[in-house]
């Protein structure tokens, strides 16, 4: 999968609002190049929620191991929730990852520094990955759904 396939899926998503920060638009300079996705159907960048996924292009502060500075390397960040947090870790969200090489491409991992929080990642989706990311997008997507309907209430 490239990072424009992923960034196409999840875009075409109802609802979903793709954030791709660029130079001149007041967004931070490290953004700029990454991906970010929110169920908003309104159209507006919600303040009180982080995306249901993301796509980033680089190391940020603090989070290092994945070495995005390498050539064409990418990281999918997907929050599918808990319960598939632990199906494909086989631990809860807080307790440690253990035997995972977060540097390893086309292999789904506890986010290095967000897997405390649920929050899956794979980098270079490929060949064995490239199915349960578009699952696990899917299902992020449904909960960032959810979750949006349940703060809307009624109408």
């Amino acid at each position: 999968m490239t990072m424009e396939e992923i960034i196409g899926f999840v875009a075409a998503l109802d609802g979903v609002l793709t954030l791709r920060p660029r130079p001149g638009d007041g967004s931070p300079e490290i953004s700029w190049g990454d991906t970010y996705f929110y169920y908003a159907p309104d159209g507006v960048t919600p303040t009180n929620v982080q995306p249901f996924a993301t796509v980033v292009t680089k190391n940020y502060p603090g989070d290092k191991t994945s070495r995005l500075e390498r050539p064409d390397v990418f990281r999918v960040n997907i929050a599918a929730g808990k319960e598939e947090f632990v199906r494909w870790t086989g631990h809860t969200p807080r307790e440690p990852a253990t035997g995972q090489d977060p540097a390893a491409t086309d292999t789904l991992i506890a986010h290095p520094l967000y897997g405390t929080m649920g929050w899956l990642a794979v980098l270079n989706p490929g060949p064995r990955t490239e199915a349960t990311t578009r699952d696990l997008l899917r299902t992020a997507y449904d909960l960032a759904r959810a979750r949006y309907e349940r703060r809307a209430g009624p109408n």
